[in-house]
C-alpha cells in the first residue's frame, strides 16, 4: 500500500500549483538553463520524494536546487550537495552506488527516503513561510505513508523546523520544553503520526557548498549522523 500511496502522492506533488512564485521560477530556470547543461532537458516542476517506500529513515532537506533537482527531477541529484549526500549514504550502506546523476540512473536506496520541506526550487534558495506552509501537507502525508519510520534526519535548520511543526500538529503536548534547538547531531524524540510512537529526530548540517567548502561540515561528521541513524533503526525494531 505504501508504494501505491507514494505513486499517488508523487502525482499530486508534480501537478501542484499552490505557489505561483515558485512555479514560475522553476519554469524560468528550465527555460534559461545553465550553460553547462544547455543541451540537457530540465525537469522544471515540483520534485517528489525518492527512495525506499518502506523506509526506516527519512532525510528531510530544504528544497530542490535550481540546477540540481529542478533539472534532474530527483531530490539531491545533480549538484554538489547531492554528491556529498549520496557518497555518505553509500558509505553507510544505504545506497547501491556513490553517485546519482539523473532521475533514471538506476540508483536505489535501502531503508532510506529523501524529501524536502519545499518541493520547488525557490529563488535564492529561500522559500517564504507561506510557501513552506503550503507544502507542509505533502510532508504530513509522507509520515502517514511510512509506518515503520524510526528516524528523521533533518539537513539544516529549515528541515528541523519543518519536523517540529509536524510534531506540534499531531502531539502539541508532547513537545519538549524548551523546544529542541537545531545543531549538528542534535537529537530528540517526537511523534510525527497520529497515535504513532515517538521516533528520533537527528540534526545535521546541510551538505551545501557554504558548509562543505568552509569546513563547517566534513565527511566524517556526515558519516557520524548516518551511523547514529543506523544504530537507532537497529534499536527500533
Amino acid at each position: 500500500m505504501s508504494e501505491k500511496g507514494f505513486r499517488s502522492l508523487e502525482r499530486e506533488v508534480v501537478d501542484c500549483t499552490r505557489c505561483p512564485r515558485l512555479r514560475e521560477h522553476g519554469r524560468m530556470v528550465a527555460r534559461v538553463k545553465r550553460r553547462m547543461y544547455r543541451d540537457e532537458p530540465y525537469w522544471g516542476k515540483p520534485v517528489p520524494s525518492f527512495g525506499d517506500p518502506r523506509a526506516r529513515i527519512l532525510i528531510l532537506g530544504l528544497a530542490p536546487a535550481a540546477h540540481g533537482a529542478n533539472r534532474t527531477g530527483r531530490m539531491f541529484t545533480g549538484d554538489r550537495s547531492g554528491l556529498w549526500l549520496y557518497r555518505a549514504l553509500w558509505r553507510a550502506g544505504f545506497a547501491d552506488r556513490e553517485r546519482s546523476e539523473s532521475r533514471d540512473d538506476g540508483l536505489t536506496l535501502e531503508r532510506v527516503r529523501i524529501t524536502a520541506a519545499c518541493r520547488c526550487a525557490p529563488p535564492a534558495n529561500r522559500p517564504t513561510p507561506e510557501e513552506l506552509k503550503a507544502c507542509a501537507p505533502f510532508l504530513s502525508r509522507e509520515f502517514e505513508l511510512l509506518p515503520s519510520l524510526a528516524v528523521v534526519v533533518a539537513l539544516g535548520g529549515i528541515g528541523w523546523k519543518a519536523a517540529l511543526t509536524r510534531s506540534l500538529e499531531v502531539d502539541p503536548r508532547g513537545m519538549p520544553k524548551p523546544r529542541p534547538r537545531f545543531a549538528h547531531l542534535a537529537e530528540t524524540a517526537l511523534r510525527f503520526r497520529e497515535g504513532g510512537d515517538r521516533i528520533r529526530l537527528l540534526g545535521s548540517y546541510h551538505p551545501s557548498q557554504q558548509n562543505t567548502q568552509t569546513g563547517r561540515l566534513k565527511e566524517p561528521m556526515l558519516d557520524a549522523v548516518f551511523a547514529r541513524a543506523r544504530a537507532l533503526t537497529d534499536e527500533h525494531r
